[in-house]
């Protein structure tokens, strides 16, 4: 059975029964090309069903309850979470059931049919399907060390992000008005501004070192809390490594060097996709930091960025400064 090669290693957690007088127990069910798996805690292996030969109990209902074909007794429960396990059971359940012989004129047709589904699935379904599972399971812990990771992989081609004893607590307060976890000024690589997995915003030094007020530099980051309601950092990281990274997350939890690698190597190159007015205006309104001067650094003539100079949220009124002079001043000189 080679029709779901993807699955060959797919794992989950479940409750196995031997038999109705039997207790149920935990397990860890592994997805073979044509078998499942049962096995204890401890690795142990405790049975061993033939796809061909499984059936579901109770179709539409959850948790999933299979048994093998001609012994209800023994039972095998999959929750409804496990979205991964029970398409790739279903799939492939659906493939031995159409490879299998069917007498009359229509079986060619059914074949075809069978497979051209099967190809579907793979294609488009099961790959958004993965990449929900996927971005749903993701701990924010988890997203916080594969932002780490990858900011170590953009300094390794654009250099150590700038740093000095002075300036960086101010870097943390920068981060905490604008409600991002932290922020790392870059000495080349990043044209403007990016976020990463985990809440790590990088800032090009121009935006710290090239202007007067520090509002420049916290609409930047504004703006990436902005995109990252449209254009997930980790759903692009995702889509860059492809089906392989996505299979890799979901059954290791862990991102190949690579893949970081392509990922930073094509973020750091794409023009970053704009952000509509209304929700960026909103992260200004809630941060508190007015619009206009970051508009008018983004386009001195403020032709481009009119909407964001006109509905200034904080227009007229008053409020404190983004940091103090002092503050803004040590972290001007964040990169020497």
């Amino acid at each position: 059975m080679t029709v779901l090669r993807e699955f060959q290693r797919l794992e989950a957690t479940g409750i196995w029964r031997p038999s109705p007088e039997d207790q149920r127990r935990d397990v860890i069910i592994s997805l073979g090309d044509a078998t499942l798996t049962v096995t204890d805690m401890k690795d142990r292996p405790l049975a061993h069903w033939s796809l061909a030969a499984v059936e579901r109990a109770n179709p539409g209902v959850f948790p999933a309850i299979f048994h093998p074909d001609g012994d209800p007794g023994e039972t095998l429960e999959i929750a409804e979470d496990e979205v991964t396990m029970l398409a790739a059971i279903d799939t492939v359940q659906h493939a031995i059931e159409r490879a299998r012989p069917h007498p009359g004129r229509l079986r060619l047709v059914g074949v075809l049919v069978a497979l051209a589904c099967v190809i579907a699935l793979l294609v488009f379904a099961l790959p958004q399907v993965m990449r929900a599972q996927a971005l749903s399971v993701v701990s924010d812990v988890h997203r916080k060390a594969i932002g780490q990771a990858l900011l170590g992989r953009i300094e390794r081609v654009s250099g150590q992000a700038c740093s000095s004893p002075e300036a960086n607590p101010i870097l943390k307060k920068l981060a905490a008005r604008t409600d991002v976890r932290r922020v790392a000024v870059m000495r080349a690589g990043v044209s403007e501004s990016l976020m990463l997995p985990g809440g790590i915003v990088l800032l090009n030094r121009s935006l710290v070192e090239d202007f007067e007020d520090p509002a420049v530099a916290a609409g930047a980051l504004l703006v990436e809390r902005a995109r990252a309601q449209f254009h997930d950092p980790m759903a692009d990281l995702l889509d860059i490594g492809g089906l392989g990274a996505t299979f890799r997350l979901l059954t290791t939890g862990e991102i190949r060097r690579d893949t970081l690698d392509r990922y930073a190597a094509v973020m750091l190159a794409t023009p970053r996709p704009p952000v509509p007015e209304d929700p960026l205006l909103a992260e200004f309104a809630r941060a508190a930091v007015p619009s206009t001067p970051y508009a008018y650094a983004r386009d001195a003539s403020g032709e481009t960025t009119l909407g964001l100079i006109e509905a200034d949220p904080m227009a007229g009124r008053e409020l404190a400064p983004v940091l103090n002079d002092r503050d803004w001043v040590q972290l001007q000189n964040i990169c020497g």
